[in-house]
């Protein structure tokens, strides 16, 4: 359902007169789930996907979740199961649970996960945790960086102009060579080519990338290039996971620069 203007005057009429709040996004797509937080202070219960804030903040004795916590893209057999999903939620859990009432029509279970809910959940989801925060994390980090870079003249942040017009200049001359794979054992060792450009081999990272979660920095092996110019990086993994998984991808490297913030260029192995 879309909701035209939705703004703080629509959302405290839609809060204040719920008693569940269900949120179905496709994960990665929710950005974060305010508005289940503003339910909370109002005594609703959060059915959603395991994604944004509720990704963080779900207990089985707080609400309900869908989903695994991982991504799906747009498969529609996965939409498919989260739909049935949803509804074996309401059906078994949610609907009995609301309406079952006491002798004076009061539904315990339903308040005691409300009390919970909002006791548990209120004081970590607020405004207050999010300007603290992004002033600790983010405002102060940057302030730092500042005064930093500005430091000595500017002489900081002359070398970090002085390298980001490097990579102006060389990036679109820079590729992957030659890949080599062993397995020995328990691990995959890869071998892999890369040829700079004439770029300082301390402008750059290479990593043995396989999810957000699994990307590994390759040592270069030597300090000059080959006669043919390139550069080797080497790095070992688990074979638990198949050696087709991962593949080498080089990203800006600098310090004292938020990567990649500051500069989002990235170069996969093909």
């Amino acid at each position: 359902m879309h909701l035209s203007d939705y703004d703080m005057h629509l959302a405290e009429h839609l809060v204040q007169g719920a008693d569940v709040w269900i949120n179905t996004p496709r994960r990665p797509w929710e950005a974060s789930g305010t508005s289940g937080m503003k339910v909370l202070v109002n005594g609703g219960v959060n059915l959603s996907e395991l994604d944004g804030w509720w990704a963080e903040a779900y207990a089985p004795e707080l609400g309900w979740a869908l989903g695994d916590g991982q991504e799906h893209g747009d498969d529609p057999a996965w939409d498919a199961a989260e739909a049935e999903a949803l509804y074996g939620v309401l059906e078994r859990e949610v609907v009995p649970e609301f309406y079952a009432r006491d002798q004076s029509g009061i539904p315990t279970a339903w308040v005691e996960r409300m009390r919970a809910s909002m006791a548990t959940l209120t004081p970590r989801f607020s405004a207050n945790r999010t300007v603290i925060e992004y002033t600790d994390q983010h405002y102060l980090t940057a302030c730092a960086a500042y005064h930093s870079r500005a430091d000595d003249k500017g002489a900081i942040g002359r070398k970090i102009a002085a390298w980001r017009r490097s990579l102006d200049q060389k990036w679109a001359t820079l590729h992957f060579g030659e890949v080599t794979l062993t397995t020995r054992g328990q691990q995959h060792f890869f071998d892999v080519e890369v040829f700079l450009g004439g770029l300082d081999p301390e402008a750059v990272h290479v990593e043995l990338y396989a999810n957000t979660s699994d990307a590994q920095e390759m040592k270069r092996v030597g300090l000059a290039p080959s006669a043919a110019g390139s550069f080797t990086y080497h790095a070992a993994v688990s074979a638990a996971r198949p050696a087709r998984d991962y593949t080498a991808r080089l990203i800006p490297r600098c310090a004292g620069v938020a990567v990649p913030l500051e500069d989002a260029r990235i170069l996969w192995q093909r």
